[in-house]
């Protein structure tokens, strides 16, 4: 199975501690957000974990213990770098700070498990066309060599973005397709891969592949894996990743980014960070006694087992 330790919350900069230990002590229990009282626990060993998948806006905290995690696991790691300012991700590195660190992560994990996330690309009177694409080749300029992909997408229209984000102008379908165009060009220049994320819409034309950031395909070939010729679901419409299970929890992540969908409002985040316990199987508080224990159902999706071929080498870089 594929294990997502970022998709609700930005656990690499504000829960490593947290998540060192339970990949230390090779559990961890997950509660499950529509029903609260039923939490899953997963086993976080190389023996049911086919791919660790992060994501986060800093990769910093956890930089130092990034070799030991791959020595064990294989990974692949998402990090998101957008033109915006503090006015925007509040909580989130300048930008120039952000590529250092993610230069420093590829020299370690080695590109071909690195992706930089350009996204979501919204609009303000301050965050123009022009100033996205101009923002946008600087940075592909600099990080092109050090990646595997660019993966972008446009902001959804959340009901909660019109309280949040006042200033935000609505893309129009004219918009998307100079912006698609403008991407296209600037990664064509530069020789680098991109590609969409939940979406539909085909801009191909442009050079930009199609949905699914976390493919089979792309992890496996990221970590020398081959997996069986499965069925990606996805997580959403427009979505056209593998299934994965993800160890997080919503309205936990402090980077306090006005188009976030995981956070009902920054002050919840900074509230429930006080019942986070380090030591606790779970990212917010603890086990109770009204609480269901499940085991998780991990069903490798490798085409071999482990003990039919050697899968990796453990403590070799990428």
């Amino acid at each position: 199975m594929i294990i997502n330790t970022g998709g609700r919350t930005d656990t690499v900069q504000y829960y490593t501690k947290w998540l060192l230990k339970r990949l230390e002590e090779g559990y961890v229990y997950s509660r499950n957000p529509l029903f609260p009282n039923k939490v899953t626990r997963y086993d976080l060993t190389p023996e049911k974990v086919d791919c660790l998948v992060f994501c986060s806006k800093n990769y910093a905290p956890i930089l130092p213990y990034m070799e030991n995690i791959t020595a064990r696991f294989p990974v692949y790691c998402h990090y998101t770098i957008t033109a915006y300012g503090k006015d925007i991700e509040p909580g989130v590195p300048a930008i120039d700070e952000s590529m250092e660190t993610l230069l420093r992560l590829s020299k370690i994990i080695g590109k071909g498990k690195l992706a930089w996330r350009y996204d979501p690309v919204l609009l303000t009177s301050q965050y123009t066309i022009e100033t996205h694409l101009k923002t946008f080749e600087r940075m592909t300029q600099r990080l092109t060599s050090s990646i595997d992909r660019c993966i972008f997408s446009f902001v959804e229209m959340y009901k909660k973005l019109e309280v949040n984000m006042p200033e935000l102008i609505p893309l129009s379908t004219e918009d998307r397709d100079t912006l698609a165009q403008g991407l296209g060009a600037i990664s064509a220049k530069y020789g680098m891969t991109i590609q969409t994320c939940g979406t539909n819409g085909d801009y191909t034309r442009y050079g930009i592949h199609s949905s699914g950031c976390m493919t089979l395909a792309i992890l496996g070939n990221a970590n020398d894996l081959q997996f069986r010729n499965l069925k990606h679901k996805g997580m959403r419409q427009g979505c056209h990743c593998i299934e994965s299970r993800d160890i997080g929890a919503y309205d936990t992540c402090m980077n306090g980014c006005k188009y976030c969908y995981a956070n009902k409002t920054p002050q919840k985040a900074f509230e429930n960070y006080k019942r986070h316990d380090p030591d606790s199987p779970m990212l917010l508080g603890n086990l109770m006694p009204e609480d269901t224990l499940l085991p998780g159902s991990q069903k490798s999706f490798l085409k071999f087992s482990r003990n039919e071929i050697p899968l990796w080498n453990h403590g070799e870089g990428n």
